[in-house]
């Protein structure tokens, strides 16, 4: 059963805000209470002049007079006109000595009431509250910096590092997806978090950190709770961010406590997101070794290394960005299992989208194949969110299914943006169907690409049009082929401006950097090339920490690097001649193709067949619609 969480004596008693404000309420409501709570009077006086009040006496018209510490209050004869009354004054500030004289003269039945004492509580309240706005702002701002029911026990430990409600449902590895490899290589894990004793009875030690690697939406976080789910333990979990604040020796406090607690509730399961935003490598900041976030991770690499043997406690983190973490964390009996979680492929993909669809009303399920065999580096979060776009758009149409244009509109919006209103001129309008049936013509009939989908002038995002394609299969490696097919059909819309319309425009920028970008791969970084061979030219590099390009540290002479550009030069030259070529083989075909797609905006692979191939018999591409998408798209921006 799982333990609950540890709670120091001397942090006091670990209550939620809305107690201290229910608290403070009472208290404040008592003095007012007791500071102006006074019995009421119950005869209604009618107040006069002090000087009326006299002439009153004198009369002989008083019956009893009632002396008050400031005032003076009379009631006159029954027998009197109007007997009965009650009247009452103000007494002179410095009193009247000829007053008591009058009444006794007149013979007033005279009492006193004795003089009221201000209670002490309504000088004190204005003191309690102003101390009570100010621990609560001193609450509220420092987050727990101290101990006590505000401080970093009870205030930061009862919200952010404790284990989860136990009415929230439990994740197991059921939930989990596409993450197979990932899974049995935490699985052993759970024995140990289960039956601890039975490692430690033969000498096996279980690592203790476990850093969780790879990109962003890849399910991380969702693993982690998955086996503390399975292992049925305490799970904290946590933010590398969360531990860096304005104030010195927060950070390590904070990691301090979070240990303890789960070394309490042993056996548990520690979780730090995001683990590069405080572990980066130290010497990188300007407060040298007493940087903040530099103290924070010393105290991690102590609390790593202060685990016993039979301590059952499991720390995983998890990053993006492993290549630049401290290597002290990385090395044994650290975070020395090291679990990578990769893009998902086409059957983890159709089993993520198994699970975020379990809700959503679809009309056909089969749908989810034609989204799965299409969408290639696409991780989960990408995949649900793509989901959830097309659930939104069936709303919007206050449908109750979810059909196959949702997700269709959805894909397109997820990958290239929603729709643009543009007032696009005619000769524009023209150029752009000549450029995406550039694009779409030379695909066709280049063997090694990938098949079509369908190719629009629609605009969407920043981009004016786009040629959609889909791949075979999953492709781990790209061979020279393949890659030269790819910069001819970049290159294709260029080719079809000069071809048909005679000049060239802006619309290729995005087509040719991308063309670039991958010759200058093939040349500096595959050796596909046979001027220059197997060698690495890489010239620049992403620092990991810094964000910019560095230098290398084997230079590269001028002559290489002019033979570099040359090659590059070459191989974008060639495949531009290749697709004006196929261009001109193809050009009556090409042109209705153009026609058609300024009539109708946008084609799908049947009827960019009709239009460049009539004569064959009309099929449907290697991938069937019931299983295809658009990846990648060739946009016109």
């Amino acid at each position: 059963m799982p333990k609950e969480p540890y709670q120091s004596p001397r942090d006091g008693p670990n209550w939620p805000d809305w107690m201290y404000y229910v608290a403070l309420a009472a208290v404040l409501g008592l003095l007012i209470v007791t500071s102006f709570f006074a019995p009421p009077t119950n005869q209604q006086a009618t107040t006069l002049t002090y000087s009326a009040m006299k002439e009153l006496v004198r009369a002989g018209r008083v019956q009893s007079a009632e002396l008050r510490e400031h005032s003076i209050i009379v009631n006159t004869k029954s027998d009197d006109k109007n007997g009965g009354q009650t009247f009452s004054a103000v007494v002179p500030v410095h009193g009247d000595p000829d007053l008591l004289a009058l009444l006794e003269d007149n013979d007033v039945d005279i009492t006193a009431t004795e003089p009221s004492e201000t209670s002490i509580f309504i000088y004190l309240l204005p003191w309690v509250f102003i101390l009570a706005v100010y621990f609560w702002l001193q609450r509220r701002m420092t987050g727990g910096i101290a101990g006590g029911p505000g401080g970093i026990s009870g205030g930061l430990l009862s919200g952010r590092f404790s284990k989860p409600n136990a009415s929230a449902k439990k994740v197991t590895f059921q939930d989990v997806a596409g993450q197979d490899q990932a899974k049995r290589e935490v699985a052993e894990l759970v024995e140990f978090l289960r039956d601890p004793q039975r490692f430690a009875r033969v000498g096996a030690e279980v690592p203790h950190g476990v850093l969780l690697v790879g990109p962003p939406g890849t399910g991380k976080t969702l693993l982690a709770k998955a086996l503390a789910g399975e292992a049925d333990v305490p799970f904290f979990s946590t933010s590398g961010s969360e531990f860096i604040e304005i104030f010195v020796g927060v950070g390590a406090g904070r990691v301090r406590n979070l240990f303890e607690e789960a070394r309490k509730a042993a056996p548990s399961i520690i979780f730090i997101d995001e683990l590069d935003s405080v572990g980066r490598t130290r010497g990188t900041g300007l407060g040298g070794g007493h940087d903040e976030r530099e103290q924070t991770l010393n105290q991690i690499l102590a609390e790593l290394d202060g685990f016993s043997e039979r301590e059952a406690v499991v720390v995983l983190a998890a990053t993006n960005r492993p290549d630049v973490l401290d290597p002290a964390l990385l090395r044994p009996g650290r975070f020395d299992r090291h679990v990578t979680l990769n893009l998902p492929e086409k059957e983890a993909r159709r089993a993520i989208l198994d699970i975020h669809a379990r809700k959503l009303p679809l009309e056909n399920t089969s749908d989810l194949d034609w989204i799965a065999a299409g969408t290639p580096g696409f991780s989960g979060a990408d995949l649900k969110n793509l989901l959830n776009e097309a659930a939104i758009t069936a709303a919007r149409r206050n449908a109750g299914l979810i059909t196959r244009s949702d997700l269709d509109e959805a894909r397109d919006k997820v990958m290239m943006g929603t729709v643009r209103t543009l007032a696009i001129r005619p000769d524009e309008r023209h150029r752009l169907a000549v450029h995406e049936a550039g694009h779409t013509a030379v695909s066709y009939f280049t063997p090694e690409a990938d098949p079509l989908y369908k190719v629009t002038i629609i605009p969407r995002g920043h981009a004016l049009g786009g040629t959609h394609s889909l791949p075979e299969g999953e492709r781990h490696t790209l061979n020279e082929t393949f890659l030269k097919d790819q910069i001819v059909t970049l290159l294709a819309g260029r080719a079809a401006e000069q071809l048909f319309l005679g000049t060239v425009s802006s619309g290729a920028d995005d087509d040719i950097r991308r063309a670039t970008e991958i010759a200058r791969r093939m040349v500096t970084r595959w050796g596909m090339t046979d001027e220059l061979g197997p060698i690495d030219l890489r010239q620049s590099e992403d620092h990991p920490f810094l964000g910019r390009s560095i230098a290398q540290p084997t230079s590269v002479s001028d002559t290489t690097a002019a033979q570099v550009d040359q090659a590059i030069i070459k191989m974008l030259v060639d495949a531009e001649a290749r697709a004006t070529s196929i261009l001109k083989q193809h050009k009556p075909e090409t042109e209705k193709l153009i026609a058609a797609l300024e009539e109708n905006e946008t084609l799908d692979f049947v009827a960019i067949q009709s239009c460049l191939d009539p004569e064959k018999k009309i099929e449907q591409p290697r991938h069937t619609p019931d299983s295809v998408t658009k990846i990648p798209v060739v946009p016109h921006s």
